[in-house]
């Protein structure tokens, strides 16, 4: 099973070896953005490609994550940590907040 260092690590190097962008962050921002619709799109349009664009969402990501120096893998288990602790409460309009905020 590939870790999401792993992920990250192959996609950074196959930026590298194929000559993809690896220093302009904003313009890694927007093609991560563009992945994103398309995967809205293909959720949409044609659920069988759902899974490819996802993928592309996920290797755009880590190779966003790479090029800013984040280590992608611990961020993520320390937010999960951080979500699975937190409590939230559901508004009368269904939206879920947590519980320390103000309605």
């Amino acid at each position: 099973m590939t870790t999401i260092r792993g992920t990250q690590y192959r996609a950074w190097h196959n930026k590298l070896a194929k000559g993809f962008n690896t220093t302009d962050v904003p313009l890694e921002f927007c093609l991560l953005s563009s992945e994103v619709a398309e995967a809205f799109d293909a959720w949409r349009k044609e659920p069988a490609c759902l899974g490819a664009e996802l993928a592309d969402v996920m290797i755009f990501l880590t190779g966003l994550a790479e090029m800013t120096g984040i280590d992608l893998q611990s961020e993520v288990e320390a937010k999960l940590a951080l979500n699975e602790a937190r409590d939230y409460r559901r508004l009368p309009n269904g939206t879920h907040v947590k519980a320390g905020d103000p309605p």
